[in-house]
């Protein structure tokens, strides 16, 4: 066997997906209003799984987040949206996420996730347009 050999995980190495993640969290994000450019939110590694909380209580102003996998998606058709209070939960591997709000007002959302050993250079594309998501 050559000593140049390296075993590196990657996007479909199954332990990756059943051990533990790293927690990873943010929140009181600004969420930028209908027609501007979304909020990308980047992770280190590739996730195991994330949650998008559109952090506006049901009382308030209706202000829906828009989330998705790429910026096109987000500001055209191919997108989540999460109204007031909501949350989304999904075992997706991403590298990125989009937010956008729905309306002309900007808006609050947080981001959980749990993230793998799996470095985000494995996933350059995040799953794109032009690899067959919006």
């Amino acid at each position: 066997m050559s000593s140049n050999f390296r075993y590196n995980v990657g996007l479909n190495h199954v332990p990756s997906y059943q051990a533990s993640s790293r927690p990873y969290f943010t929140s009181s994000l600004t969420v930028p209003a209908s027609g501007s450019t979304p909020l990308e939110i980047s992770f280190p590694s590739v996730s195991r799984f994330v949650v998008i909380t559109n952090d506006l209580d049901a009382t308030s102003t209706q202000t829906p987040v828009r989330f998705g996998a790429s910026s096109a998606g987000v500001q055209g058709t191919n997108y989540g949206l999460l109204k007031n209070g909501q949350s989304f939960e999904a075992e997706f591997k991403v590298t990125k996420i989009y937010l956008m709000s729905n309306t002309g007002n900007e808006t609050s959302a947080s981001i959980v996730a749990g993230l793998t050993g799996i470095d985000a250079t494995h996933l350059p594309d995040n799953w794109s347009g032009s690899a067959g998501v919006g």
